[in-house]
């Protein structure tokens, strides 16, 4: 089971690389990343994880483009760690903590590209996931976050964009540890409990010369399980400051656990005054469907799909909006934000949410 990484020194337990601490099956190890053009042109979401207590490594991009939501998809056998490709898909390291390279080669499917990101902050740790249902760790995970910008050539469907970093823009995140992953266990005790309950709202906000990193999940009786609010400096010679408790106000769309309208963030403890962003949802995908996020039964992150799989899929967006919002819902947003003394700012980033099982503050 030795691979190439297992000749650095980074061994933190006593086995080569390829194992795990923990032979918790839902140990995992991922890249996400995202990418639009500060518009409502279009929104595209890629991942790469890989699973190695279910022997599986996995990638996906899904792009919503017009009333199309497409996909492409790979898993295959785990080998060496450090041979982060699947199928098409390959996510290369150019400098750590900084720049990276996302490429998908052209297929049958629909989707191709060759990105390469920018880190516009330091990347910036957020606060340890962590949730126990029933005496089992449901979630133990570290993440960390950046926003950047993008480079490169994207084609859709037969179309081709020149990707540059004036526009071009996104975030990304490497996260790490246990959450539910591969097939569906029994669930015994646990039967009829979502994996997460209440509301998930994270807001990775990006600006001429700052970011902001909010996250607020807060369960049906008001506790939060995980909350940050950070203002990152693009100047690594400036401290990040903390903005205090978030408080966010959204309206759903009647009938739904959809978001449409425009939302509220409020940093009230900010400071040198208080902080208000609108968060103006420009073009929306629900990622949730055909990526492996867990709304799909033949697809999974984590599932054993057999030693080489590349499938691509589409779906309708008028199709979608009558269901996708049961998942994580990411949004491409403009973020107008107001602060003391007359401040003003335009920026733009990821604003995601999903609501799961009962929720009383929205009437769910």
């Amino acid at each position: 089971m030795l691979s190439s990484m297992d000749d650095y020194p980074l061994h933190q337990v006593a086995e080569p690389i390829r194992h795990a601490a923990t032979s918790d099956r839902n140990f995992y190890d991922r890249y996400y990343f995202n990418l639009h053009a500060s518009s409502d042109d279009l929104f595209m979401v890629m991942g790469l994880g890989q699973y190695p207590n279910l022997a599986v490594q996995d990638a996906f991009a899904v792009v919503r483009r017009g009333g199309r939501h497409l996909v492409v998809r790979a898993s295959r056998e785990l080998g060496d760690r450090m041979d982060t490709s699947v199928g098409p898909f390959r996510v290369e390291v150019i400098e750590p903590l900084r720049k990276l390279r996302f490429l998908l080669e052209p297929s049958e499917h629909g989707i191709a590209c060759d990105l390469r990101w920018e880190g516009s902050i330091p990347a910036f740790l957020e606060p340890r996931q962590y949730l126990r249902r029933h005496g089992r760790v449901l979630f133990d995970t570290q993440r960390f976050a950046q926003t950047g910008t993008w480079t490169g050539t994207l084609e859709v469907a037969g179309e081709r964009f020149e990707v540059t970093p004036d526009r071009w823009k996104g975030t990304r995140d490497r996260s790490w540890g246990v959450r539910p992953v591969g097939e569906p266990e029994h669930p015994g005790i646990r039967q009829g409990e979502g994996q997460m309950v209440g509301m998930w709202n994270y807001a990775p906000m990006q600006f001429d010369d700052h970011s902001i990193l909010y996250i607020v999940h807060e369960e049906p009786d008001g506790r939060r399980p995980m909350e940050e609010a950070m203002r990152i400096w693009h100047d690594p010679s400036r401290a990040p400051e903390w903005l205090g408790r978030p408080e966010v106000e959204h309206e759903l769309d009647p009938g739904t656990r959809m978001i449409s309208k425009p939302s509220t963030i409020r940093f009230p403890d900010a400071p040198g005054g208080p902080i208000e962003v609108r968060v103006v949802p420009l073009t929306h995908c629900f990622v949730a469907v055909g990526t492996g996020y867990g709304m799909d039964a033949d697809w999974r992150h984590g599932m054993w799909q057999g030693p080489l799989v590349v499938q691509g899929r589409e779906w309708s967006m008028e199709e979608l909006a009558s269901w996708g919002w049961f998942g994580i819902v990411d949004h491409a947003a403009r973020f107008e934000l107001s602060g003391p003394g007359g401040e003003r700012r335009v920026g733009h980033g990821l604003h995601e949410h999903g609501f799961f099982g009962s929720f009383p503050k929205y009437g769910l």
